[in-house]
């Protein structure tokens, strides 16, 4: 088995699944200011790969950075973690 212990995981929410295999999951993150200190929210969003077509629209998940599969995707399932009804 692979060393994955290095790889990046996020967990987020998907926001899209009208691609076949390929989910778009938003993170979200909140950061301090560095001179105000007020708590600003960041949202980035990945294309992720979804070898089965697991994750539906507003799942939770958790994602793992891997090798480029194409020109935007970058990350992979590994599993969904709640399903929406």
């Amino acid at each position: 088995m692979r060393n994955t212990s290095r790889r990046k995981r996020v967990i987020g929410v998907v926001s899209s699944d009208k691609m076949d295999k390929t989910i778009i999951v938003k993170v979200e993150r909140q950061r301090r200011h560095p001179r105000y200190g007020k708590y600003v929210k960041n949202v980035t969003a990945y294309r992720t790969h979804d070898e089965g077509n697991k994750a539906k629209v507003g799942d939770t998940v958790e994602i793992m950075e891997t090798r480029p599969l194409s020109k935007t995707k970058r990350w992979r399932l590994v599993r969904v973690l709640e399903e929406t009804a």
